[in-house]
């Protein structure tokens, strides 16, 4: 008994949890910028950096969160749901950083229609998801956790919307482009900005958790 004295009984990790949706965010509008400014170098470049410094910044977070769940004797929610939150929304944030990079590695000369309608799909699932993050600390009052759960059900339903936008892309890709290399850099990356959505609907997934459990 005296050990469970000597341990915190409750960090800030709903703070965390807000700081970390944050970075995402930065994150997601940076890659935005760099998709909307792609043919400036300059611009492009900066606009990578942005996306790693961000990106950067969400792993701290992440690093801090992990460390505290085992300096905390009493949390406000059940450990492995904070565990799983905040390493899915790390997820979301590394791909972020995959695409900025992989845009640079695979030498993408220009973005096309699809990489822009997806960026946009992705940008919204993050902003979204910041909202769903936000509303975690207020779940003791009903119309919050009802918010919380019906913002879930929108980046789900981005989620779909992305889906189908990759689908149309890939058939597009394979039944317009002659050149094998770019068919490879673009699938690579329609797939990532795709998963990006993919994994924003897996944080509503266990922010609906959060809620059926808690509220």
């Amino acid at each position: 008994m005296l050990f469970g004295k000597l341990l915190p009984r409750e960090g800030d990790f709903y703070e965390m949890f807000d700081q970390h949706a944050t970075r995402i965010v930065e994150a997601a509008h940076a890659f935005s910028r760099l998709v909307a400014n792609y043919d400036n170098v300059e611009l492009r470049e900066q606009y990578t950096r942005e996306v790693d410094n961000a990106e950067r910044a969400a792993d701290r977070v992440t690093h801090d969160v992990n460390r505290l769940i085992h300096k905390t004797f009493i949390t406000p929610i059940d450990r492995d749901q904070i565990h799983k939150l905040i390493n899915t929304m790390d997820d979301v944030a590394d791909l972020l950083q995959d695409s900025a990079e992989t845009l640079s590695l695979y030498d993408v000369r220009k973005v096309n229609e699809e990489i822009t309608r997806l960026t946009d799909l992705s940008v919204k699932c993050v902003e979204r998801m910041k909202a769903a993050v936000g509303m975690i600390r207020g779940l003791a009052d009903a119309a919050t956790a009802e918010a919380a759960l019906k913002t879930c059900e929108e980046i789900d339903r981005l989620e779909s919307d992305a889906d189908r936008v990759m689908r149309s892309a890939m058939s597009r890709l394979f039944r317009e482009e002659p050149d094998v290399r770019e068919v490879i850099k673009l699938r690579a990356i329609y797939e990532l900005l795709e998963t990006i959505t993919d994994k924003c609907e897996d944080v509503a997934n266990v922010i609906e958790g959060i809620v059926l459990e808690n509220s």
